[in-house]
């Protein structure tokens, strides 16, 4: 199937009512629709969200609603996707698994920051310390023109270098991090082909039987300061990609926290919806 323009996808996300604001980049899906009933996924663990999901073999992207679907957000730790992508191209980080950033001794909330890690076990980790520490050694200057060349959510990276994607300016909807995401997945970044292959096999991987999982989690409301504090984060998101077999499918899910379950119910209620659309 032909690769057509953003703005001809434009169209097609308008006439479908599904998402206007912001079409897939360089893939635009031939069909699309809003299916309310995976809606009812959030309900039925009493919060509300949303998911898309981008299903690459049918050029077709489903989504839950029409209106939340379409909100832009704090990309929070799923930033840290491009931020690995920029470190390794920066050449900030040469070897995901040999450089180690040392931990500074200051205890944190969450036990797994409290230690040396290398750029997987940070990403796995969720260690915000350690990716605040690549993006000062990345630089506002680099790290503004590499977000912008990354056509990266609305761009903005005021807030401070080592703060915009936890309460800074950055902001990204649903479509914008399937659209990242399709790019890197089909290493069409500008960027080198090992910096993308390399942040590719660092995601964390969830296995369920013949499924992969690429994803990373995000959690809005909380960071390096206010975890200590015990501060309940606001918002969590779950971003990546499954594969069974040939077929893959791109998606991203956020919803709001209102009890501590929410958090840990991303990837469950991920797999549930991907196998509504009958993804996995």
């Amino acid at each position: 199937m032909p690769l057509i323009s953003r703005r001809h996808a434009l169209g097609l996300f308008a006439t479908a009512a599904l998402l206007p604001r912001q079409a897939l980049a360089d893939v635009a899906p031939q069909r699309s629709e809003i299916r309310d009933s995976l809606a009812k996924r959030f309900t039925d663990i009493g919060t509300v969200g949303t998911f898309v999901g981008y299903k690459i073999e049918d050029y077709l992207v489903i989504a839950s609603d029409a209106t939340r679907s379409g909100e832009a957000l704090l990309p929070a730790s799923t930033f840290k996707i491009p931020n690995s992508l920029i470190a390794l191209e920066t050449g900030v980080v040469s070897d995901p698994d040999r450089d180690v950033f040392k931990w500074d001794g200051v205890t944190r909330a969450f036990p797994a920051w409290n230690k040396d890690h290398t750029l997987r076990s940070a990403i796995a980790a969720s260690a915000v310390p350690v990716y605040q520490e690549i993006a000062r050694r990345i630089g506002e200057v680099r790290m503004q023109q590499y977000v912008k060349d990354l056509d990266y959510g609305n761009k903005n990276i005021g807030g401070g270098i080592d703060r915009f994607w936890l309460n800074g300016d950055l902001r990204i909807d649903p479509i914008q991090q399937i659209d990242f995401l399709d790019r890197l997945r089909r290493g069409v970044l500008p960027v080198s082909q090992r910096s993308q292959q390399l942040t590719r096999d660092i995601l964390p991987v969830e296995k369920l039987g013949d499924v992969i999982i690429r994803s990373k989690t995000g959690l809005i409301g909380v960071d390096d300061r206010t975890a200590a504090g015990g501060v309940r984060p606001s918002v969590g998101w779950l971003v990546g990609w499954a594969e069974k077999g040939s077929a893959q499918t791109v998606f991203a899910l956020n919803l709001d926290i209102r009890e501590p379950r929410h958090t840990a119910a991303r990837m469950s209620l991920a797999q549930q919806l991907l196998g509504d659309i009958g993804a996995i």
